[in-house]
């Protein structure tokens, strides 16, 4: 099993999560296919190296079947309905489905059969004729694909790790964990929002959103959830995240000014964005009846939030708290003390850096 994290050392992050994604769905679509074939034609032992050869062209066919998923029609469907996606990427991959299944059949004639050529090709035309062999194969395929489509759309809905957590029960039963949490949000919201009007401000709002959301998946973080023009990060602590943590935001403000001439020429403004970092232990459980889902409480998360508003009173864009500083082992010429400022709830203050990143 491939382990969560850089799996492909030399690929960026997002880039190898996707491609983790495009295998597991290949080793899950070849084993159901092997499986199915033993159980329907329990295969006798001349039998097994079409199996074999089987398993290999299942195996590259559902690999070019995931990575259609995860990346090429996932960016042409990414503003359609679900429905829409459906109903189109299930069309494209049945054909692709029927491709594989010409070339397993194909492969199966002559190694098994021992048929030629021309042979294994009529063999295959008399399949497809018999509508009952067709329909089997087809429905097989569409609920392989329609059970993998809801998995990657669910999975994303959660954020990556989070629905397999929910799915194990992992938090059922709460859980103390340490992490490094971020708040980050648009700065100058209610101007900007009353500037573009409603619609407008939306459409701005989710493409600032994505942009900055690539970031944080880029480098490993679980985002716990959107609030409005706000964004809520964790990392479990370690002194790799503690790394990604700062990547993912120095990422995020180079894919704002990458975008700044589109946001520019579209909205007239290009977003800036404030953060607030902090590090300790918080409380992850699961929460909800109809809608489950993963909560984190705790001090921590309070802690955080209040550094992130203290970036307006303090006019600074990135503030850490001391425990991530020290933590994370920063240069005296990237960071500079506010010294001990006050914090809503908090009986004593509490030191703040402002990064210089």
């Amino acid at each position: 099993m491939l382990k969560p994290g850089r799996a492909f050392k030399f690929l960026t992050g997002l880039t190898s999560f996707r491609i983790r994604r495009v295998v597991y769905i290949a080793l899950f679509w070849t084993s159901i296919d092997i499986i199915s074939t033993v159980l329907n034609f329990n295969p006798n032992e001349s039998q097994t190296k079409s199996i074999f050869v089987r398993a290999i062209l299942v195996f590259l066919m559902s690999s070019v079947m995931g990575y259609l998923f995860v990346f090429t029609l996932k960016n042409i469907f990414r503003n359609s309905s679900l429905v829409v996606n459906f109903i189109a990427k299930a069309v494209i991959l049945l054909f692709a489905a029927l491709t594989m299944n010409f070339l397993a059949h194909f492969a199966d004639s002559i190694l098994s059969e021992g048929l030629t050529v021309m042979g294994s090709m009529y063999h295959f035309y008399e399949k497809v004729v018999d509508g009952n062999w067709l329909m089997k194969r087809t429905m097989h395929w569409i609920i392989l694909f329609i059970f993998t489509q809801l998995f990657l759309e669910i999975n994303d809905k959660y954020s990556p790790g989070v629905f397999l957590d929910i799915i194990s029960g992992k938090y059922i039963q709460p859980k103390i964990e340490n992490r490094i949490i971020m708040f980050l949000d648009l700065k100058d919201s209610t101007p900007i929002a009353e500037k573009l009007g409603h619609s407008q401000y939306f459409l701005f709002i989710r493409e600032f959103i994505y942009a900055v959301s690539l970031a944080i998946i880029e480098h490993d973080g679980i985002i716990y959830q959107y609030v409005g023009d706000e964004i809520v990060v964790s990392w479990r602590y370690n002194k790799a995240n503690l790394r990604h943590c700062l990547a993912a935001l120095i990422m995020a403000r180079k894919n704002i000014q990458k975008k700044s001439e589109r946001f520019r020429r579209k909205y007239g403004i290009v977003p800036e964005f404030r953060v607030g970092i902090h590090t300790g232990d918080v409380t992850v459980g699961e929460i909800g009846i109809i809608k489950k889902d993963l909560a984190m409480s705790g001090d921590n998360m309070n802690i955080t939030a209040r550094i992130r508003s203290a970036c307006n009173e303090l006019n600074q864009k990135f503030i850490v708290s001391k425990d991530f500083a020290d933590k994370c082992s920063l240069q005296p010429f990237q960071m500079e003390s506010l010294g001990p400022i006050d914090l809503k709830g908090k009986a004593e203050g509490v030191e703040l850096f402002a990064l210089k990143i």
